[in-house]
């Protein structure tokens, strides 16, 4: 089982930056073993909207954005923090929402959320002025 933990949400203003912490860690496997094994992406979700794909990392280092995150968002891993980070530059309004990251077994990037059996907690951003 893979355990996740989010940080680093908060409130910033239209056109500020933001970089979102996702600490994984499981029982039975180290650092290296679940980012080999294991894809981690982050979501995001406003209230009555379904869960949306941001930006996923693949077991084989394959990253994906959604079109309307890409360029302006970076996703990134630390080995030596066992961390998966979400870089969110020139924010806008509707960026806001709570952010999750997820993980689940298999190479392959996916933006829909069915597939992924771990999530966090979630951290909340809002933009507003």
């Amino acid at each position: 089982q893979v355990q996740l933990v989010e940080s680093g949400g908060g409130l910033v203003q239209p056109g500020g930056s933001l970089r979102l912490s996702c600490a994984a860690s499981a029982s039975t496997l180290d650092w290296n073993t679940i980012m080999e094994r294991y894809k981690i992406t982050w979501f995001r979700q406003v209230p009555g909207k379904e869960r949306e794909g941001v930006s996923c990392l693949s077991s084989t280092g394959t990253i994906q954005y959604a079109d309307s995150m890409e360029g302006r968002f970076t996703i990134s891993r630390d080995n030596a923090k066992n961390t998966v980070f979400l870089q969110m530059n020139s924010l806008k309004p509707e960026d806001t929402a709570v952010y999750y990251c997820a993980a689940q077994l298999g190479p392959s990037c996916s933006l829909s959320p069915h597939p992924y059996k771990y999530w966090g907690q979630g951290t909340q951003v809002t933009v507003s002025s």
